[in-house]
């Protein structure tokens, strides 16, 4: 593990929002925890520019960039020359000491630079080699992402490095091996590797895409428009190059008789954990988040308490957050820890009260869920059902003030009232308005605090 300053490692905080009361028999308890880390690689709320630090400092880091390079690639043009450029400026956004490597994607996965199983080090001379590299890269072949995703793996770890990463483009549909195998590479790869998924064009399968970057914990997105991938994958790379601390769960410990119902980070968009917990000893558990730098998330807890009396308290959950230490050891305490309570009680007002944090969040977990059962029944072509369930998302985006889905979703329906949501689908939709809607129906809006 390199060393570097200590001044730019996060520092983590816990806080619950809830409302402990319950009714007699009550025995569900909701709670949002907000994690947040400060005072890491980041200035204000923008990513620290690679400049911003001297060489050594930072964690350490070593990145794979992915690059769909099928036939389909040439179809336009613009589209694998725009890839090119893209991830020419995602190298330019490298910090200095970082270790490197671009993968050139079809039906097989190869080196395209540097080669011979190594990564390189960012400096000037390799970036400029890297992009001379990039230079050469020509659309030809199928696509099988699986490959790409466990040389991507080999590659990342063969360093000794705090930060892995993976940025993946594509443009097909991954058409050269069977779906078992890209889960399977998926399911080896979870856990070693963060990965950004990113979709150009309209061609290929939204559901692919944004599954790869959920096993991977990463972000996925459209980039309809080639001319479009530059910012973007330069907005990518600062992200990554902003991550401070790698390997951090949640930890989540329940008292005799208390089980956890589900776990789901909820902001900045909405992921279902509860089936990644891994066991950290007795009535403990742990739930992957991923890599920080300087930020703040929201996470959905539902725990299931016995039965208790009137006036009977008890602690429902510790939350806690942890990374594992080098070599193996007990993994690490980071910052505050979060208490989520049960009280029992017969005052109606308190026990019916939802919590503003749960209200919010569970009107967001169900924008994103309808909006992928309406898309659904659309291309199934179930009319009246697409709309009841698009219709429920326009009402739900409005109530809670989400306001760039109610702009992609008014380009699939006609909004005829925002608050009852009445609306009709629309004769005629885009393709790239569809699969925008698709790709980012699990972003949310934070709850005003």
């Amino acid at each position: 593990m390199a060393n570097f300053s200590k001044s730019t490692v996060p520092q983590f905080a816990v806080d619950v929002y809830q409302n402990p009361y319950l009714p007699e028999g009550g025995r569900e308890v909701n709670a949002i925890v907000t994690v947040s880390a400060t005072g890491g690689g980041t200035v204000g709320s923008a990513v620290a520019a690679p400049h911003l630090y001297s060489p050594g400092e930072g964690p350490s880091a070593a990145v794979a960039l992915m690059v769909d390079c099928s036939g389909s690639m040439d179809y336009p043009p613009a589209k694998m020359r725009g890839a090119r450029e893209a991830t020419a400026a995602a190298i330019d956004t490298l910090r200095d000491g970082v270790r490197f490597a671009v993968i050139d994607g079809t039906h097989v996965a190869r080196e395209a630079y540097p080669g011979g199983g190594r990564l390189a080090v960012a400096d000037p001379t390799t970036r400029e080699q890297a992009k001379q590299a990039l230079r050469r890269l020509s659309a030809g072949g199928g696509t099988a992402i699986g490959t790409w995703l466990r040389l991507a793996d080999r590659l990342l770890s063969s360093a000794e490095v705090e930060i892995r990463h993976g940025i993946l483009l594509t443009d097909g549909r991954n058409e050269h091996e069977s779906p078992e195998d890209l889960r399977a590479a998926l399911d080896d790869c979870a856990g070693r590797f963060t990965c950004d998924a990113r979709g150009v064009g309209t061609d290929w399968e939204v559901k692919e895409v944004t599954a790869i970057a959920s096993a991977l914990l990463g972000t996925a997105d459209i980039v309809a428009d080639p001319t479009g991938l530059s910012a973007d994958f330069t907005g990518m790379m600062e992200t990554a190059m902003g991550k401070e601390v790698a390997d951090v769960a949640l930890r989540l410990w329940t008292p005799v008789g208390t089980t956890i119902k589900y776990v789901k980070q909820v902001a900045p968009s909405v992921a279902d954990l509860t089936a990644r917990r891994t066991e950290a000893g007795p009535r403990a558990g742990d739930y992957p988040t991923g890599s920080w730098g300087d930020e703040s998330r929201d996470y959905h807890v539902c725990v299931e308490v016995p039965a208790a009396g009137l006036g009977q308290e008890m602690l429902a959950a510790r939350v806690s957050l942890v990374i594992p230490e080098p070599g193996g050891g007990t993994p690490r305490t980071l910052g505050t820890q979060g208490l989520v309570r049960a009280v029992w009680t017969d005052d109606m007002t308190a026990s019916t009260s939802i919590n503003p944090q749960v209200a919010h969040y569970t009107g967001q977990a169900e924008l994103a869920q309808v909006i992928q059962q309406g898309l659904d029944l659309r291309k199934s072509g179930d009319i009246d059902g697409a709309t009841a369930k698009l219709g429920r998302a326009v009402q739900l985006a409005s109530a809670s003030g989400n306001a760039d889905t109610a702009k992609l979703l008014a380009k699939v329906v006609d909004v005829v009232d925002a608050t009852t949501g009445t609306v009709r689908l629309k004769a005629k939709v885009a393709e790239a308005d569809e699969m925008t809607l698709e790709t980012r129906s699990t972003k949310t809006v934070r709850v005003k605090k």
